[in-house]
């Protein structure tokens, strides 16, 4: 150790009043002790002497300081004293609880967890104690970094977050989610920890008494996260990964290391009529404390305004503590708008409504009424980018799932037309871009057109994991190995709590022919999503490739989508030799599906080793427009038509080079 590595500046050591009852002196005079050697520099009575100046001597001390740390216990929770002291530091947005005995926060208090000292030995190097001055630190303003510019700025007060999941528990560790941690470090390296521009936005709370008014915070939320995603100095966590916390039954340090996050961006939104008060917090997800927290109260005509004065703000906040050392960005930085937006309420609210119905995808009476709000909105401004976009979505949607043979090939037009509408009102809009290739890979069976539009929603949508995951999946299918997997790297980063991103993962592992590595995502997936469709089968197809029969056909038994059930039954009882099992399994795929699944036909004929007959399913399933064909180029299914020339120049009409 060099000699001046222990040398604290006392003007930079943050001040804290301690509080307690008189019946807990003993234990306070050894705290005091300890959280002075730990580099704190603490105001408690043992200071000054009684009488009138008593009272007026605590008024002060209580508002000059940076954190006020109370000492609850069986006595201190029946103090006034303590209870007005502890007050004041609540209403200042600086309290920092403590129970020295194991006793709860009293009524009032409950809302802030308290760092447990009852079986603290009286180290000043413990656990406790550090995360004490952690939490006085996040309250001073003091726990990233110190500037000569910062230390001339005048002090706000730092809230603690409204909700108690949101309050530290101090010296809790960053907590991952076991399994992702496992398969991703064996997939990735590890990912190490969180980045320090990285926040996620949390699902707003609806204060507004109205359940129904849920939609309108959930998509508040979701369009600040869109707007701070345009910073390319932030790494925003995606909407699905941030939406698994909408409870809160976590404390913010364990939210923060789940989704590997430096910062959460918590709130609340309280509609009324045409006004709305949103309210914002940023938490340090190392402390769990707040570093800025503001008010704002609209107009509903302003709402945007306010979205835009948030994000700016937000950008600002985290950008200037993460960026000075490079030099890389000044501190009025403010993130570009997100772009296809509105300033029209009636299209916005809308908008709102449809995501959420389609966010539910619940059933086709849901998906239509998603698709009649986006319409709704786009007559409302008929210049609504973000709305042409998904309205594209929805109608892709409704062809893949529900749409009737007949039916695909209008379905799939007016979904393009949409999407390149939408490209035409915004041109940066990446999730446009995103979904009109999507839209022309899987409509019409085009690869070579979806291509132009993979790559511009690549360039332009590096902040969206959903953009990321369907240019990784496409990339896959076209046997562009290194960028699917550079790209699905990039979504799991910015979505790491989403099943769909890990079971598109194990997809693209699967089309790589890495059978056993594409298992640990899709389990993943099922460890975040038991009832998650197609990701059983998945794994029951990459065991089959492994040679694994038996166990492949008890994960296609558990796998609840039919199609891909009864197609991987159907393949693995004919590897078995149960024969008569594999044509009744695929009877039932024909009798109850038809024509709607040639594609899953031709694949359980292939392996049969029915040639001719899997050809012709796939020349029908062509004609028809199976989106199912997206596979072919790399579905090890199909191996037994690869030497054809029937499958080969099946292939080219698609644009498989």
């Amino acid at each position: 150790m060099s000699g001046n590595e222990d040398v604290r500046d006392a003007a930079d050591r943050p001040t804290a009043f301690l509080s307690y009852a008189r019946a807990d002196q003993a234990q306070a005079t050894k705290l005091a002790a300890a959280l002075e050697a730990a580099g704190l520099k603490l105001w408690w009575d043992a200071l000054i002497e009684g009488g009138a100046a008593f009272a007026r001597s605590i008024e002060a001390a209580l508002h000059d300081c940076d954190a006020v740390i109370v000492l609850w216990s069986r006595t201190s929770v029946g103090s006034d004293w303590v209870l007005d002291e502890a007050a004041k530091g609540r209403d200042l947005r600086k309290l920092v609880p403590v129970s020295i005995d194991g006793t709860g926060p009293p009524l009032g208090f409950r809302q802030y967890q308290s760092v447990d000292l009852s079986r603290w030995q009286g180290n000043a190097d413990a656990a406790e104690i550090i995360g004490i001055v952690r939490g006085v630190r996040a309250a001073a303003g003091q726990a990233a970094h110190h500037s000569p510019a910062a230390a001339m700025a005048p002090r706000r007060s730092i809230s603690v977050s409204r909700r108690s999941v949101l309050v530290a528990t101090a010296g809790a560790a960053l907590a991952g989610v076991a399994g992702f941690a496992a398969w991703r470090q064996g997939y990735f390296g590890g990912h190490g920890r969180a980045a320090g521009n990285s926040v996620a936005v949390l699902p707003f709370e609806n204060l507004s008494g109205d359940p129904g008014q849920d939609y309108f915070s959930d998509g508040l939320s979701e369009e600040l996260r869109a707007t701070l995603a345009r910073n390319l100095k932030l790494q925003v966590m995606a909407q699905a990964s941030a939406a698994q916390f909408r409870d809160r039954k976590d404390d913010a340090v364990t939210i923060a290391g789940k989704l590997g996050v430096a910062y959460l961006l918590d709130g609340s939104v309280r509609r009324s009529g045409e006004t709305v008060r949103i309210t914002a917090d940023l938490i340090d997800g190392q402390t769990g404390f707040s570093r800025w927290t503001q008010s704002f109260d609209r107009v509903m005509r302003d709402i945007f305004a306010v979205q835009s004065e948030i994000a700016g703000t937000v950008a600002r906040a985290l950008v200037a503590r993460v960026t000075p050392a490079d030099g890389a960005a000044p501190a009025d930085d403010q993130p570009p708008a997100a772009p296809g937006g509105t300033t029209s309420v009636e299209a916005y609210d809308a908008y709102l409504r449809g995501r959420a119905l389609y966010d539910l995808s619940a059933d086709e009476a849901s998906e239509r009424a998603a698709l009649a709000q986006f319409d709704a909105a786009i007559a409302a401004d008929p210049d609504y980018a973000a709305a042409h976009a998904a309205r594209a979505r929805s109608l892709t949607a409704i062809a893949n799932q529900y749409g009737e043979v007949g039916q695909l090939s209008g379905l799939y037009d007016d979904a393009i037309a949409s999407a390149q509408r939408a490209i035409s009102l915004a041109p940066d809009l990446a999730d446009a871009h995103s979904t009109l290739g999507f839209t022309l890979f899987q409509g019409r069976l085009d690869a070579r057109a979806a291509r132009a539009p993979f790559e511009r929603s690549r360039e332009l949508g590096a902040g969206e994991a959903t953009v990321m995951a369907r240019y990784a999946q496409f990339s896959a299918r076209i046997g562009r190995k290194r960028e699917a997997a550079e790209a699905m790297q990039r979504a799991l980063l910015l979505d790491p709590l989403n099943p769909l991103i890990h079971r598109a993962a194990g997809s693209i592992e699967y089309a790589a022919r890495n059978y056993a590595g594409s298992i640990p995502p899709a389990r993943q997936a099922l460890a975040l999503n038991p009832r998650m469709s197609r990701a059983n089968a998945a794994i029951g197809d990459a065991l089959l490739m492994l040679g694994q029969s038996k166990e492949a056909r008890a994960a296609y038994a558990a796998e609840p989508a039919a199609d891909f059930r009864l197609t991987g039954i159907a393949i693995v009882e004919h590897k078995l030799g149960n024969e008569a099992a594999a044509r009744a399994a695929m009877k039932e795929l024909v009798a109850s599906l038809g024509d709607r699944v040639l594609y899953q036909q031709a694949e359980v004929l292939a392996q049969w080793g029915e040639r001719d007959a899997a050809l012709a399913r796939l020349e029908k399933a062509r004609q028809i427009g199976d989106s199912g064909l997206i596979y072919a180029r790399n579905d090890p299914f199909l191996d037994p038509l690869r030497g054809e020339t029937r499958f080969s120049r099946l292939l080219a009409s698609i644009g498989f080079d």
